[in-house]
């Protein structure tokens, strides 16, 4: 076998894998006569069938299948040892009908190189990393919440501003029945509010679903319908009290204290508020980090600039999934898909100019370190050893579940680096501020 590269350009080449007889024909006779051993032809004893209707029957079949597999060995061997970094899959040429009587072949296959570059971390404008803080108006609701979670709920007969309000939402038309309890202040204007005060168990009350909450997804969840038909909204429903209460508010006492933190840490409410702003900060440097990490993922796509062998992927991608597909609808999929690419290549070059590996071990102590934390959730405190490794293996054991594991661990370590090396300015505000910002008044 002989296998040569013609470069087209820096990004195109061909290569041109030729096969003679010799490097098949000793397999091929050795296949057949195994055949022999074993065909089960009709008047012929079981391997006393002559070789040349072995040869006759199954040699073409054989033939092909032989000269495949020594192609894609051969071709897959030549990419690994000239080291040839490809995009998608080699493309076999066209040609002319094969003739396998020939005895020696060749086949020719387009191959999408990846391009060369460097990375720069350093941008010229620096880029925010937010810390996320928890503003005194968060700590005090939070403080609230658990007081009216512990609190005890007063029944009322009728309706006040601060009522909790049980009763059933219904629409005939659109089959919507759904019981829920709500409070006022969740409703968009006091229009609506007001229609509620001073109303009683049985009284039933109309509302327009348009402009009903503050928020599309509260109404969603008020009426139990899909996502979609939420937004923009505009029917007619009634709601029927069942049950109105009003929730006195726990006192924030040891007692309450002892119910929130069983080992006695929490002694005051100044400790309780602590508690809270550590917990909720610990959960904001995730959302931190993740739009930093997202903010230079867009950086480096805008601003690291190489070519892209765009016509070979666009043909590469008509035959490549499960469905064949035109030359225009390749060419949308390739437009789709062309910033993504360009990532995955930016990061891998990362990877490799910064030696991030990632072992079985690093692999199985995060599984580790996410299951503990799940069963905390869950008072399970202090697993054994044994446990977390069992329930460890049989996570691991789903292969999509260790690609997820080890893709976190790849994206937390180049995060580390972008840290180190990118040109970045700390940004501190607050929770209510950072959606504002990030996300706009909307969100």
């Amino acid at each position: 076998m002989n296998i040569t590269r013609e470069n087209i350009d820096a990004l195109n080449a061909v290569v041109k894998v030729d096969i003679a007889k010799e490097d098949y024909s000793d397999k091929i006779e050795k296949i057949l006569s195994d055949y022999r051993k074993t065909a089960n032809i009709p008047g012929f004893r079981k391997g006393h069938v002559p070789m040349g209707m072995v040869k006759k029957q199954y040699g073409k079949a054989v033939l092909v299948d032989e000269v495949n597999k020594l192609l894609q060995e051969g071709l897959n061997k030549y990419l690994t040892e000239e080291k040839l970094d490809v995009l998608g899959q080699p493309l076999p040429k066209t040609q002319d009908e094969i003739d396998w009587d020939a005895g020696d072949f060749s086949f020719e296959f387009e191959l999408g190189l990846a391009p060369e570059f460097e990375v720069e971390l350093k941008s010229k404008k620096p880029i925010t990393h937010y810390k996320i803080v928890a503003g005194d108006k968060m700590i005090d609701d939070q403080v609230e919440n658990i007081q009216k979670q512990y609190g005890k709920l007063i029944s009322q007969s009728t309706i006040e501003k601060d009522s909790e309000i049980t009763g059933t939402f219904k629409n005939e038309e659109k089959e919507i029945e759904n019981t829920v309890t709500l409070t006022l202040d969740k409703f968009k204007g006091a229009a609506n509010a007001k229609k509620f005060v001073g109303a009683k168990v049985g009284d039933v009350i109309t509302l327009k679903t348009k402009g009903l909450y503050n928020d599309d997804h509260e109404l969603m969840h008020a009426l139990k319908i899909q996502h979609d038909e939420a937004h923009g909204l505009d029917i007619e429903v009634t709601f029927e009290v069942t049950e109105i209460n009003k929730r006195e508010l726990a006192d924030l006492d040891q007692e309450l204290f002892n119910k929130l933190f069983a080992d006695g840490s929490v002694t005051s409410v100044s400790e309780l508020k602590d508690k809270i702003k550590e917990d909720a900060e610990k959960q904001f440097v995730q959302q931190g980090d993740q739009k930093l990490l997202n903010d230079i993922t867009e950086y480096l796509v805008d601003n690291t600039k190489f070519d892209l062998p765009a016509a070979f992927l666009q043909k590469w991608m008509q035959t490549a999934g499960e469905q064949q597909l035109t030359e225009e609808q390749a060419k949308e999929e390739y437009e789709k898909s062309e910033k993504s690419l360009r990532y995955q290549l930016i990061e891998g070059k990362l990877i490799t100019d910064n030696n991030i590996q990632v072992t079985l071990e690093d692999i199985k102590g995060q599984a580790k370190n996410m299951i503990k934390m799940q069963m905390a959730q869950f008072g399970q405190m202090n697993p054994s050893d044994k446990e977390l490794e069992d329930i460890a293996a049989r996570v691991l054991s789903n292969q999509d579940e260790a690609r997820r594991i080890s893709e976190q661990i790849i994206s937390q370590r180049l995060l580390d680096i972008y840290k180190e090396k990118a040109n970045i300015e700390t940004k501190e505000l607050t929770y209510e501020d950072f959606v504002k910002e990030v996300y706009g008044d909307n969100k």
